[in-house]
């Protein structure tokens, strides 16, 4: 069986690998009496980079969201290891959001939007067959308008999660890095960055989702199941 043929997610798996076992690691194991700052920066953020090669390798298929999680990664790392100033801890936070989103917003200038690849795409949508009814029903053009809306909300739901990565790093990061107490603020804030910024910004675009199904339900008329592709 070729690996590179199927992708299948693994949203547990991806949890506890990059949130609960670093953030265990870097609370609990980094005093000096277990692995030390440095030995339990390197542990926990070999998970999220080990997971993360794996699967690069296991499936060869390039993700530019996966990429940017990789080098966010490495960035914390270097960051620790080498003991610079934890301002650039916050705006590392900041930057990957931001990287995408000033990215979704430069591509509605170009004819490859990059909210068609996240929402409106032949492996979440029917692309063909809606596309189709929409030229039946004389609605492609407002449907591009209500696309374009859509993009629009996707870079407002990364610039809120660049503001709230900014605000809660500066927060709970507080001590100098290669510090026991540094790594334990870190797995604070690998911890408490789920609940309060990746809910709300997956939440966000579940509604943009909603809108962008809305839009196409009113557009075409299809129903939902129409919709949606066929599972390969």
């Amino acid at each position: 069986m070729n690996s590179t043929s199927t992708y299948k997610s693994h949203p547990m798996v991806d949890l506890v690998v990059s949130i609960v076992i670093p953030s265990f690691i870097l609370m609990k194991l980094s005093a000096e009496n277990y692995l030390g700052p440095v030995g339990g920066l390197i542990a926990a953020l070999a998970f999220p980079l080990g997971w993360g090669v794996f699967e690069l390798i296991k499936y060869r298929k390039f993700n530019f969201i996966a990429l940017l999680g990789l080098l966010s990664v490495l960035l914390t790392g270097g960051i620790g290891l080498f003991e610079l100033d934890n301002k650039w801890l916050a705006i590392k936070e900041a930057a990957i959001p931001a990287v995408i989103g000033i990215a979704v917003l430069v591509s509605t200038f170009t004819p490859y939007p990059l909210v068609r690849a996240l929402l409106f795409n032949p492996d979440v949508m029917d692309v063909e067959k809606i596309k189709q009814r929409l030229a039946e029903h004389n609605s492609t053009g407002v449907f591009e308008k209500r696309l374009m809306k859509a993009s629009y909300l996707v870079v407002c739901s990364f610039t809120f999660s660049a503001i709230m990565n900014y605000i809660l790093a500066k927060w709970l990061v507080t001590s100098p890095a290669g510090t026991p107490e540094f790594n334990e603020q870190l797995g604070q804030l690998t911890l408490y960055s789920y609940p309060m910024i990746a809910l709300p910004s997956m939440l966000m675009l579940l509604g943009i989702f909603y809108y962008l199904w809305i839009t196409i339900r009113d557009l075409t008329g299809l129903k939902l199941e129409e919709v949606m592709a066929a599972k390969k």
